[in-house]
C-alpha cells in the first residue's frame, strides 16, 4: 500500500537541499522514487519501506539531482559576440581585463619616465625606443623593473 502522506513528509525534508527554482521538481522526483521503491518491494514479497530506507531513497535522489546539475554546467565561449552599452557588438574576450598588462603608452611618455623612475631605466628605455640592442645587465634590470610594475598593478 502506498502511503503518499509519508512520502510527502520525507520529500519535504529534502526539497530544501536544491536550487530554489528546482525544489518542487526534486520533491516530486523523491515522491515518485519512493512510490516506485514501495511497488518494487510489494512485487518482491510485500512489506512497508522502513523510515531509514525512505531516507536513503530520498538521499539518493538528491545526489542524482546534484550530479545532473554538475554534468550539465553551461559554459559560454569567450568568442561570443555581445552588445556593449553603446549599441556596438564586441566579442566577450575583449571585455576581460588583464591585470598583468602594462600600459605601453604610459611607459613611453618622457615625463612619466623622467619624474618617476631611476635615471638608469630612462636610459635603457631610450635605447629600446631607438632600436639599440641591450646588454645582459640592462636586460635583467629592465625585466626586474617590469616585474615590479606588474606587481604594483595587481595590488592596486
Amino acid at each position: 500500500m502506498l502511503d503518499w502522506d509519508k512520502y510527502t513528509k520525507v520529500a519535504n525534508r529534502f526539497q530544501y537541499k536544491a536550487i530554489p527554482q528546482d525544489r518542487e521538481d526534486l520533491k516530486h522526483n523523491i515522491i515518485l522514487s519512493l512510490a516506485n521503491a514501495q511497488l518494487a518491494k510489494d512485487n518482491n514479497g510485500g512489506g512497508q519501506l522502513s523510515d531509514i530506507a525512505m531516507l536513503r531513497v530520498a538521499s539518493y535522489e538528491r545526489q542524482k539531482y546534484w550530479r545532473a546539475i554538475k554534468r550539465n554546467a553551461r559554459y559560454i565561449s569567450l568568442n561570443t559576440v555581445i552588445e556593449d552599452g553603446d549599441g556596438d557588438s564586441v566579442e566577450l574576450i575583449d571585455t576581460v581585463a588583464d591585470d598583468k598588462a602594462i600600459d605601453l603608452n604610459q611607459w613611453l611618455e618622457a615625463k612619466y619616465w623622467l619624474y618617476s623612475f631611476p635615471r638608469r631605466l630612462v636610459i635603457i628605455a631610450g635605447k629600446k625606443v631607438a632600436g639599440y640592442p641591450l646588454n645582459n645587465t640592462e636586460r635583467t634590470y629592465l625585466n626586474r623593473q617590469r616585474h615590479k610594475a606588474q606587481k604594483s598593478l595587481v595590488l592596486v
